[in-house]
């Protein structure tokens, strides 16, 4: 599954760590992938992403950080400009095939996107390219906050018109003071063509009400 988000700074890579963490609570074995990261920080290893390290750290079994996060990029940027910066073209066959491989380790691999939906990689490549290369369902997290109807709306007409597969989508409360909060998850559900799988609580460590909520969406996808 591809998990794609509504903005930048939303809980993608929390929600991606719980569904990775889900699937194996169901007796699966699971990766967690960033295929494309900026924003990395230098190491004696080289350029690592928080992200793709809370995905590994998440993930049995354990994958290479090369096939977990092909595109580690410095600048905190959006990803086609770092990668320009950098030297580097983003392309689909290095990603394409690290998910092969991780695919043959694993019964279920769980794809995190960057920033929202449409994020460029390169001039010619769109991030909607690699979910449609890869062949996977897409699961929109909704990061609760004002403005957040817009955005889901949006972005899931936008997968959709993409050719892409919405199988579902989260509602992550990033925001606690939010007003209204289930009046715009409720508006949500009646306008998005695809089912809510869980509301994720503003919260360092996930209620068990959450756990049990992804579990449940886990078995299904």
């Amino acid at each position: 599954m591809f998990v794609a988000g509504t903005d930048t700074g939303i809980g993608k890579t929390r929600i991606a760590a719980l569904l990775v963490r889900a699937q194996r609570a169901c007796g699966r074995s699971a990766v967690g992938m960033k295929p494309v990261a900026s924003g990395c920080r230098e190491t004696p290893d080289g350029l690592r992403s928080e992200d793709a390290e809370a995905l590994i750290a998440a993930s049995e079994p354990v994958p290479p950080y090369a096939l977990c996060n092909p595109y580690a990029l410095a600048p905190p940027i959006a990803p086609h400009i770092a990668a320009r910066e950098a030297g580097v073209e983003i392309a689909l066959a290095p990603i394409d095939s690290a998910y092969r491989r991780l695919a043959t380790t694993a019964d279920r691999v769980v794809v995190e996107g960057v920033g929202g939906w449409c994020v460029p990689f390169s001039d010619a490549l769109m991030q909607a390219d690699l979910v449609r290369a890869l062949g996977v369902p897409v699961v929109l997290v909704v990061g609760l906050r004002l403005g957040c109807i817009n955005h889901a709306l949006l972005s899931a007409r936008a997968s959709v018109a993409d050719g892409c597969v919405l199988s579902g989508w989260i509602a992550n409360r990033i925001d606690p003071d939010m007003a209204r909060a289930e009046e715009n998850i409720e508006a949500l559900c009646a306008r998005i063509g695809a089912p809510l799988l869980g509301v994720v609580a503003h919260a360092s460590v996930p209620r068990e009400a959450d756990v049990d909520a992804l579990l449940a969406a886990a078995r299904a996808l």
